[in-house]
């Protein structure tokens, strides 16, 4: 039997998944970590938390499978999944770290954002790129750096995605996957899916700063390097394959290769997107190479840049004593007491609203400045009202995102597949069904992106057929319908959600001001 591994880096864990040729999950593990956010509204990670994170979790799985019987020859290849790494980590020429990444979270790069609007042809970059300008963009990020790191900038030689820069690490070879590359924003030619010297320069980002080589997400980058084999437990020389961006590859680990398809990742952020073959920045969303069939398909997604963030940020904040009865129940978990008091809370929270702008916002209001807000409070809220507004907000949130994407979808299915920590949760998949009107599927297997990760290096290796790998290894269930008395109520509040922003976002900018100054 042939197995391969994926690994998924994200935000605040790795996890790596073995699996055999059909799929099934054989070893597990995670490690976890948090970003650096030094300042407001800053968030960074030094790189080799994420690759000694890899390196942990890839051992611990080989270590599993030995004991299990499985011969390191078996294990055929491994992927790299990994989040939105930003503006990449600058390396110098022997591939050193000169500067944490700025990931997709951070929106330092207000600045930056204003002087490409003031200085370059917006339109023409949207048109080359199919995305538009914001500090979520990697791009963005480059040109801070540019500014407020001068030493930084003069001494780098690439600027590396988090996968790119493991699997570098693991190979010795240099290349970049097109949805990764896609992702950066304003550097990229969406049609002739390669670097656009043309928007480089307009921009003064020198070309040489990216990595010439190209390839696809299924694309082996090269060998694993003799020196790491023994470490991880693997045969030296084994394919290290591409990968890409995680919301991308949790995607088609949920089966979705075909236009229509949507799937929503809830994790620390939100991700809602969909296939097309074509995009319209105009419509304010986020497009990239899908990771299958990449030459032809795109991924057009939204996103909340706070989801699963919110949640935890308002139980470290406000739900000791659940925390603290937590600990003495057999799961330890404190959202089964936050989910289980907010059940029985009225869809609408009896008048109180969450806006989820934790981190700014993505789509599609794009503003870095945005923040976040309970709109609504009176005397008769308790916790249990104020968390399940947290998890209606982000709904709403989700739902702002899928009205944008009906824009530019040549259409949308009727059920939507739900991926990420957010699925475990029955209360949040019951409202995220009523507030979208969709049916909510979810996946029966609890590692996504990693396991997205694995059956691109199965297809990379000739272990599994392109048409094996659109049918997918995961097995999806119904996890909630859409109550007609409650969809009307969230119709109703969606509204209000919607005008609160515009009605709150010079405010919002003026509390902002001090937190973003350098």
């Amino acid at each position: 039997m042939d197995y391969v591994i994926g690994i998924d880096i994200g935000t605040q864990s790795t996890k790596a998944v073995l699996v055999d040729a059909h799929g099934a999950i054989v070893a597990q593990h995670a490690h976890g970590y948090r970003p650096d956010t030094p300042r407001p509204l800053w968030a960074e990670q030094w790189p080799d938390v994420w690759f000694d994170a890899a390196v942990l979790c890839i051992a611990a799985c080989t270590r599993e499978a030995r004991a299990k019987g499985i011969a390191t020859s078996d294990i055929k290849a491994l992927a790299i999944s990994s989040l939105y790494g930003g503006s990449g980590i600058p390396v110098d020429d022997d591939f050193r770290p000169l500067h944490p990444c700025l990931i997709w979270m951070d929106r330092r790069a207000t600045d930056q954002v204003e002087w490409v609007r003031r200085h370059i042809d917006v339109e023409r970059l949207r048109a080359i790129t199919g995305n538009g300008v914001d500090s979520y963009y990697g791009f963005t990020k480059m040109l801070w750096l540019r500014e407020h790191k001068p030493d930084v900038w003069n001494e780098t030689r690439y600027f590396l995605p988090p996968n790119a820069y493991i699997a570098y690490r693991l190979t010795g070879e240099l290349a970049v996957d097109h949805s990764s590359a896609g992702n950066i924003g304003g550097v990229y030619d969406v049609a002739r899916r390669s670097w656009s010297d043309e928007a480089l320069a307009m921009l003064g980002i020198p070309a040489a700063l990216m990595p010439q080589r190209l390839v696809e997400s299924s694309e082996a980058v090269g060998g694993l390097l003799e020196s790491w084999a023994a470490e991880l437990g693997l045969a030296p020389g084994m394919p290290i394959v591409a990968g890409g961006v995680d919301a991308a590859i949790a995607t088609l680990a949920a089966g979705v290769t075909r236009a229509g398809q949507h799937v929503a990742m809830i994790g620390t952020s939100m991700c809602w997107g969909y296939i097309n073959q074509t995009v319209d920045a105009r419509h304010g969303l986020v497009s990239m190479p899908y990771v299958l069939n990449g030459r032809r398909d795109l991924y057009i997604f939204g996103g909340a840049s706070c989801a699963g963030a919110c949640v935890s940020w308002y139980r470290d904040q406000f739900c000791q004593a659940e925390v603290e009865a937590a600990r003495a129940l057999p799961h330890g978990d404190p959202h089964q007491l936050l989910e289980t008091a907010a059940a029985e809370v009225p869809a609408g929270c009896e008048g109180v609203m969450f806006l989820p702008y934790l981190m700014g916002e993505r789509s599609p209001i794009w503003d870095p400045q945005a923040s976040g807000a309970f709109v609504g409070l009176n005397l008769v809220h308790t916790r249990a009202h104020l968390y399940r507004a947290v998890l209606e907000g982000v709904a709403f949130a989700l739902q702002h995102n899928i009205d944008a994407g009906r824009q530019g979808a040549q259409s949308l299915d009727e059920r939507l597949i739900v991926v990420g920590g957010a699925a475990h949760s029955n209360l949040w998949m019951q409202i995220i069904a009523d507030v979208t009107g969709y049916p909510v599927y979810t996946i029966e297997q609890e590692v996504e992106a990693a396991i997205g990760a694995a059956l691109l290096a199965a297809l990379g290796t000739g272990i599994v057929t392109e048409e094996a790998a659109a049918r997918g290894w995961v097995t999806l269930r119904e996890h909630a319908r859409p109550d007609a008395a409650r969809r009307a109520i969230y119709a109703q509040r969606f509204e209000v959600y919607k005008a609160l922003y515009p009605a709150l976002r010079d405010s919002m900018h003026a509390l902002r001001t001090d937190q973003t100054a350098l």
